[in-house]
């Protein structure tokens, strides 16, 4: 069963009766991205299309207090489409849902409505924004321990890269949703992949990389194997990110190409670009949200640490790909420091905010930086004003705590409930007594 184009609540009402779906799975995340979904039958469709399905919000990491604890799911019907992996003569549709309050309001909790409100308001200005994420991630054998399936490398083909088939029945899966991919391969570091989507507008693709997550879970599942998107499972080997790249259009231009620069960068362009740059260690907590987020944000494995930009150099945090001519249309940038287990709403949602705040205060880029950062000293750094990025949550959580512009572009309620989140998983994690401190310590102290 392929891709499917509703529009309505009438074309999902009909493709339901007409296919005999059993089960319609309502769809939504939590402040942290975690995907969260329920179950309606098809005798209940109509009413949960008019009227949105009630749920206890103060069970959702996030969301309402106990006191305010009602919320309503209300799905958007152009997100309807059976899942792969239950798609027999019984099938399972799923549709995306935006969080509402009782009295029909959004809800300021819902990430997916953090991302929808920014992009109402460049819609005034004409603008679209479009992201193309590259999400990297493992397989493994189980999920107790990260024990890989394979030993290949970049780019390797068999029988070096023996999980190809689990990719290939991905990519089905992920055609069989209306996801387009661009391509497949096998990563840096053993059992590392990435599978690659086509760019669209942001809230899609937000959607979209849910979607990735699940599918690249449950094709793994399905083979007996475990797939996981934590950005730095084992130690000593490259963790994994997920690439963002970027740009802004009006109707059919885009507005980052100048032919007339040296870089082929509009002033937009680069006064997003200067934006990201300028807020970048207030983001980072939001687009690397983990503990574990910033044991992969360490020089040496191809992670960008370092403020920078450039053309050619992949040690900066963004890069620009080359111009080719008569591509204008991809002409775009390339945030290399999100990993893929950020919340994709929100993550989006301050990747914009910091490039629009570029523009609209016509921030200054600086010069690119096509030497290799990781081989110049710290004072060498430092002469060129090259900063880095936070060394671990907590030192990202100072950061974002005092950001006038993340606290915009999440709202309230949603930057208070994810500082707080983040609050106690840094408090777990520092009194934690880790396995590498009994080994090193417990025999000499």
């Amino acid at each position: 069963m392929g891709p499917l184009a509703c529009r309505t609540r009438e074309d999902v009402l009909a493709f339901v009766r007409e296919n005999n779906v059993s089960f319609i799975q309502f769809w939504f995340t939590d402040v942290l991205g975690v995907l969260k979904s329920f179950a309606v039958t098809s005798s209940e469709l109509e009413l949960g299309l008019n009227e949105g399905m009630g749920f206890d919000g103060s069970s959702i990491e996030g969301f309402a207090r106990i006191e305010e604890s009602d919320m309503i799911a209300m799905p958007d019907p152009t997100t309807f489409q059976i899942v792969p992996w239950r798609s027999g003569e019984r099938p399972v549709a799923r549709m995306f849902c935006d969080i509402l309050k009782p009295d029909g309001s959004p809800y300021p909790g819902d990430p997916r409505y953090v991302l929808k409100r920014l992009l109402e308001k460049i819609e005034d200005k004409g603008y679209r924004f479009y992201v193309g994420p590259e999400l990297e991630y493992f397989y493994f054998e189980n999920n107790k321990e990260p024990k890989g399936l394979d030993f290949g490398g970049y780019f390797d083909a068999r029988p070096l890269d023996l999980a190809a088939d689990l990719r290939r029945q991905t990519i089905f899966d992920l055609q069989d949703m209306g996801i387009q991919v661009e391509y497949s391969h096998h990563e840096v570091a053993p059992s590392q992949h990435e599978i690659d989507l086509r760019y669209d507008e942001a809230l899609k693709m937000a959607d979209k990389t849910m979607t990735y997550r699940l599918i690249v879970k449950e094709v793994a599942r399905s083979q007996g194997y475990y797939a996981t998107f934590m950005p730095k499972p084992i130690f000593g080997i490259n963790g994994s990110g997920m690439h963002v790249h970027q740009s802004l259009f009006k109707g059919e231009k885009n507005l980052f190409f100048d032919g007339s620069d040296q870089y082929h960068l509009s002033k937009l362009a680069k006064g997003y670009i200067a934006g990201i740059m300028h807020h970048a260690r207030e983001i980072v907590a939001v687009t690397n949200q983990w503990v574990n987020s910033y044991k992969r944000l360490v020089p040496g494995y191809e992670a960008p640490v370092y403020i920078s930009w450039a053309r050619h150099n992949r040690s900066t945090m963004i890069r620009v790909p080359m111009y080719k001519p008569g591509k204008e249309l991809a002409t775009r940038i390339e945030f290399r420091a999100p990993d893929p287990a950020c919340n994709p709403y929100l993550a989006f949602a301050v990747m914009l905010a910091a490039g629009l705040e570029g523009i609209d205060k016509g921030y200054e880029l600086p010069d690119p930086i096509e030497d290799d950062i990781y081989e110049m000293s710290e004072k060498e750094r430092a002469r060129r004003g090259i900063e880095t990025l936070p060394g671990n949550l907590y030192e990202a959580l100072l950061e974002v705590e005092s950001s006038d512009l993340v606290r915009e572009a999440l709202g309230d309620h949603t930057f208070n409930k994810f500082i707080e989140n983040k609050k106690i998983e840094w408090d777990r994690y520092r009194t934690h007594v880790s396995r590498y401190e009994i080994e090193q310590y417990l025999p000499i102290i």
